[in-house]
């Protein structure tokens, strides 16, 4: 296999990430909507909670995007 190939298609495996990530972002999102909709006096104890998982998905994203950019160029 050409080296090049190679480097372009790990890149791509590595760029999957940050749609997975940002899947989960949303479905983070969806259950917390969920749940405030379900018992709204609730929603102040879950908002921290929110922000943290919307913080690790971000995180993800951008390790997952890091990854794809030093595959690129770097290799």
């Amino acid at each position: 296999m050409d080296p090049v190939a190679a480097k372009y298609i790990g890149a791509g495996l590595a760029a999957i990430g940050t749609g997975a990530a940002r899947s989960a972002s949303a479905r983070c999102l969806d259950k917390f909507l969920n749940g405030a909709l379900r018992n709204p006096s609730a929603v102040e104890g879950q908002f921290g909670r929110l922000i943290f998982g919307f913080a690790v998905t971000e995180a993800l994203v951008l390790f997952a995007l890091l990854i794809a950019f030093l595959l690129l160029f770097a290799v």
